[in-house]
């Protein structure tokens, strides 16, 4: 009997979440082998890593370096390249070398994955995606060569090289030391390296096309301005709150020379933009430098990027909206381009429909868990954003907490209108009612 997606019913949506969820699984049952680890995980563990892997997220209740062999980590290494640059790019990939045409269907499935809002012109991207990303994770191989091969040889730090270019340019924050990459707090090589990575990933594979073929910051999309002006702003204003707050902490950067501060409070500023590596310890933050971190994860990167949170370009275009409601102006003025209402009303359901979940799964996890309110809602947003950044409280979760988390991951690297979309009624024909007034704030 042929099966299809016409036969099953299924919408892109659903498609698209079948089909992620099946790689988890898979890569589940491959990092569950006896080859793949130094010692038995438990199926919830194997499980959590194969999601937060998935998901690019750096999420770990085991330890990476000291619990999985090559192997294993060869597994993480290959559903971050899957996660990160998706699915639905790969199976396009698969599509053309079989010389097979995309049809409208698959198209559709890929805009969603891509996070597009136009049909035009998604194979092409996914085309350039591979090629851009290839290129990007092989120059980051090289630079990262340069301070690795020195100190463990050719194969190794080859390895090793592969293994954070391709980590960082996803996204994903997971590093093959027990304390990610505190040691290089004050390295240059693999400050700038594994930060322009994570950065360039996060930027998004369509604000990269546009500069690439325009050159011209005045020719740029509107959504590609944001993007690159977000990103400048927030990376300064995080590295300034991070260098005043933690100034004087002993257990940060109290210890740490004037050069060295630096690069911390640079690093650990534009981390939260879902990277997940750090150069010191999370553990150790002051309340408030935690609590700008937990505002910085939720916002997340950019759109068709291999990050998560509800998207700067989001949080922006609601700040925006805001200041127009604010000056009584009828509609979200940017750059002197008017936005559609459906563009604000999306902004809106994202955020909030993110902060249900999130919010519920804070009080699921505060129950369950021995823990703080900032520590579990730092955790729960981490994973919402697929930061990876932790407090501490991943390695101790209970059965449950591992549950909520591998859940949130999951609905931060979907997003959380795919989700919703997937479980919603198809559209019936709208009808108009008579407004009326409702009295509010």
């Amino acid at each position: 009997m042929k099966w299809s997606r016409k036969s099953i019913n299924l919408s892109p949506y659903q498609l698209l979440i079948l089909v992620f969820l099946a790689c988890i699984l898979l890569g589940s049952v491959f990092l569950k082998l006896p080859q793949a680890t130094t010692e038995s995980i438990s199926w919830i563990d194997s499980v959590f890593t194969a999601t937060s892997a998935m998901t690019v997220t750096g999420l770990i209740v085991v330890d990476t370096p000291q619990t999985f062999t090559v192997f294993g980590e060869v597994v993480i290494l290959s559903l971050i390249q899957l996660g990160g640059l998706g699915i639905m790019s790969f199976a396009v990939l698969i599509y053309i070398m079989l010389g097979r045409k995309i049809g409208l269907k698959e198209r559709i499935v890929i805009q969603q994955a891509l996070n597009q809002t136009s049909l035009g012109g998604v194979v092409k991207l996914v085309k350039n995606l591979f090629v851009f990303s290839l290129i990007i994770e092989l120059l980051g191989l090289l630079l990262l060569a340069t301070r690795w091969v020195p100190i463990y040889g050719w194969e190794k730090g080859l390895y090793y090289s592969l293994f954070h270019s391709v980590s960082a340019f996803n996204n994903a924050g997971f590093a093959l030391w027990s304390d990610s990459l505190t040691q290089y707090v004050g390295d240059p090589i693999i400050n700038i390296s594994i930060s322009l990575l994570f950065i360039v990933g996060g930027i998004g594979f369509t604000v990269l096309m546009d500069v690439w073929k325009k050159h011209n910051f005045k020719q740029l999309s509107l959504h590609s301005k944001m993007m690159l002006f977000g990103t400048f702003i927030t990376s300064i204003v995080a590295m300034f709150f991070v260098f005043v707050l933690e100034y004087d902490n002993p257990n940060t950067l109290g210890e740490l020379t004037l050069p060295n501060k630096l690069w911390a409070s640079y690093f650990q500023g534009v981390v939260p933009r879902t990277a997940g590596f750090n150069t010191i310890d999370i553990t150790s933050l002051n309340e408030s430098t935690a609590f700008f971190i937990i505002i910085l994860m939720f916002i997340g990167a950019g759109s068709a990027s291999t990050g998560g949170g509800i998207k700067l370009t989001t949080f922006m275009v609601i700040v925006f909206g805001v200041i127009s409601f604010l000056k009584g102006q009828s509609e979200v003025v940017i750059s002197n381009r008017s936005l559609s209402n459906t563009i604000v009303y999306r902004s809106l359901a994202i955020s909030s429909i993110g902060m249900l979940f999130i919010i519920i799964a804070i009080l699921i996890i505060n129950i369950t868990e021995n823990t703080t309110f900032l520590v579990a809602t730092f955790e729960v947003i981490s994973a919402f954003g697929t930061v990876g950044l932790s407090m501490g409280l991943t390695f101790s979760l209970t059965f449950v907490g591992k549950i909520v988390i591998i859940f949130i991951m999951f609905l931060g690297k979907i997003g959380p209108l795919t989700l919703v979309f997937s479980l919603a009624q198809p559209k019936k024909k709208q009808i108009r009612f008579p407004n009326e007034d409702v009295l509010t704030g």
